[in-house]
């Protein structure tokens, strides 16, 4: 079963990545933007995001290659937060997976400017999905508009900037993770079950499914910056630290945070049993998600 999961993942993520590039290669703009755009949406990483979107449209048995526009609007949301992130304005770093960050190579302006182009393109690329129809295209515009603004990361990045050299309660910690990376971990099987055809009930369940995913998610990126390597996950280890962001280890301890991450991984297995369909894969990315190595 883990051989079948791992080729489902290399399959989708394969696809996405020509998609990815297609996308920005047969714009009509000027040439430095592009490869703006282009090295930073194309330096790797292991696209959890975009694959859950395509394992939540296969747990309905639907193909996941309808939902193929959706995914690379995803992963251009995604990759634009890096970029600001990365700013020297934000968190002025110098490494992302591995490589320069974005402005490092291109400067600033275009960096922002990059963020700005895959933003904004994302909705057109929704706008443009011949799979779908237009209430389906409206509900994942509005969706992805409310997952990653004010009301999602954007809010959630707001939060975070402001909670530095602060030591937040538990209940502080968990809205900026739940907003700033959850919500587009919500967005991503959301979508996937929207465009599959799934219920108001089996949307509900997901929804719960994600937010202890996204949770699950960021306590094992803390615990990373802890005890990881700095040549598998692409930055510097010891970043938040050195930054003095309150984060799970340092609220719960080392152990603290891995039970906490446990609690999270087991109710997310356990909101996806409640929904009847087949979701071993969906199962298999959430333990994919504890012990990650980005």
């Amino acid at each position: 079963m883990v051989v079948q999961h791992e080729t489902f993942i290399a399959k989708y993520k394969d696809l996405l990545e020509r998609e990815l590039a297609a996308s920005i290669h047969k714009l009509n703009a000027p040439q430095a933007l592009k490869g703006a755009m282009l090295y930073s949406l194309t330096a790797g990483g292991k696209r959890i995001r975009p694959i859950l979107l395509f394992a939540a449209i296969d747990a309905f048995g639907k193909n996941p290659e309808i939902g193929l526009r959706a995914a690379c609007a995803l992963e251009m949301v995604h990759t634009y937060s890096l970029i600001h992130d990365d700013l020297p304005s934000m968190d002025d770093d110098d490494l992302r997976r591995g490589k320069p960050t974005n402005h490092k190579i291109f400067g600033e302006a275009l960096a922002i400017l990059a963020g700005d182009g895959l933003l904004t393109y994302s909705f057109q690329l929704i706008s443009e999905d011949e799979h779908i129809d237009d209430q389906l295209k409206i509900w994942l515009m509005k969706m992805l508009s409310i997952c990653a603004g004010p009301e999602g990361m954007v809010g959630g990045q707001v939060a975070d900037i402001q909670a530095e050299n602060q030591e937040l309660h538990l209940r502080e910690l968990e809205y900026i993770h739940q907003h700033k990376t959850g919500r587009l971990l919500t967005y991503s099987v959301m979508a996937g079950a929207k465009i599959a055809g799934a219920t108001e009930e089996e949307l509900d369940l997901f929804e719960k499914y994600s937010q202890h995913l996204g949770l699950a998610f960021q306590i094992s990126d803390d615990i990373l910056d802890v005890i990881g390597d700095e040549k598998i996950i692409g930055k510097p280890i010891g970043s938040d630290r050195d930054k003095k962001k309150s984060t799970y280890p340092s609220l719960l301890s080392l152990e603290g945070a891995r039970d906490h991450l446990a609690f999270h991984i087991q109710g997310a297995k356990e909101t996806l049993s409640k929904t009847n369909l087949k979701t071993d894969l969906l199962e298999y990315l959430t333990d994919v998600v504890a012990g990650r190595d980005r």
